[in-house]
């Protein structure tokens, strides 16, 4: 394996408003993560080992949460590597991208296209991404035109998949969160409709809105509230598409009888594809997608995390390692 990593320079990594919040799940000690935290990063290839490509040297790159995969497994072979059940994570199993060099292992890393910013692509390999796959679940079940409630919608995940949804999948988003700012940037990304959840009747406005409810809903916060909320608002037969990662011990508060006698469907959905990956850094190039970042020094990164922790962050925070 050491043969196949090339040695990264980040120019750039970031921190998360709530993906899985997996950063805050590793500041927290929700789970076994690594010390380096960090798990989207890009730089300049500046060392390849003997099984790896000399054509990566000099090359921006992307590092991943997907640090490798067996490849060989039935998962792996259905090009779905990010389901690997012997998969290892960046900032997991391995240092995350929080630090000055990186290794990572070149069958996994991304090319970054010209005309992408290192600010802007650090966000879509793990948030763009963890969206468009979320996204992608329901291609074969919602066409053009149908509604999709987005909980989270202000956050680092919730606004990228407001504008992948409207942007891309040409969907009609109700977007959810709460404050002005969120608000701002969830209707600057493309929602229709925005619902304050502090202050309105989020089902009840999600009715008026639809008729019926929504064809589906991506629940990006980690709260058992979002996760009850979530078959309230879609319809008769909608989808409820997980993308958040509480506490282990957090179990999915929706009733089994209801998900039946409704035909409701649940699905979990981590990261996407390669493929996805290469699609969303295309829409990014040409301007469709752009991620609403703030960009910090690394100094910065144990105030990042402490604002996770109270939800304080809209958009994506990205930092700039010296």
């Amino acid at each position: 394996m050491v043969n196949t990593r090339p040695q990264v320079h980040p120019h750039q990594a970031k921190l998360t408003n709530p993906k899985s919040r997996s950063e805050l799940r590793a500041a927290l000690a929700w789970g076994a993560y690594n010390s380096i935290i960090g798990h989207e990063g890009v730089g300049v290839v500046v060392e390849a080992g003997t099984e790896a490509s000399r054509s990566l040297l000099g090359k921006r790159v992307g590092v991943k949460w997907l640090y490798s995969a067996c490849n060989q497994c039935s998962v792996c072979k259905r090009g779905y590597p990010h389901n690997c059940a012997q998969q290892l994570n960046t900032s997991r199993h391995v240092p995350g991208t929080l630090q000055q060099y990186v290794i990572a292992d070149a069958r996994f890393v991304t090319l970054i296209p010209d005309g992408v910013s290192d600010e802007i692509a650090a966000p879509l390999l793990c948030a763009g991404l963890t969206m468009v796959g979320a996204l992608s679940k329901l291609d074969n079940e919602l066409h053009a035109g149908d509604f999709v409630v987005i909980s989270g919608s202000g956050g680092g995940l919730g606004h990228i998949g407001v504008q992948i949804a409207a942007r891309m999948k040409l969907l009609r988003v109700i977007a959810i969160d709460s404050g002005k700012d969120k608000e701002a940037v969830s209707l600057e990304s493309g929602a229709e409709f925005f619902i304050d959840y502090k202050t309105e009747d989020v089902i009840a406005r999600v009715r008026d809105i639809t008729g019926e409810g929504a064809h589906a809903t991506i629940v990006v916060p980690g709260t058992e509230e979002a996760l009850a909320m979530a078959p309230q608002v879609v319809r008769n037969m909608g989808f409820v598409v997980n993308v958040g990662l509480p506490r282990n011990d957090l179990n999915i508060p929706i009733s089994a009888t209801i998900c039946t006698a409704r035909g409701l469907t649940f699905i979990g959905s981590s990261v996407g594809t390669e493929d996805q990956m290469s699609d969303l850094l295309q829409a990014a190039a040409s301007g469709k997608i752009t991620p609403s970042i703030e960009v910090f020094g690394f100094a910065s990164v144990p105030t990042l995390v402490a604002k996770l922790k109270d939800d304080g962050i809209t958009g994506r925070a990205v930092v700039r390692l010296p």
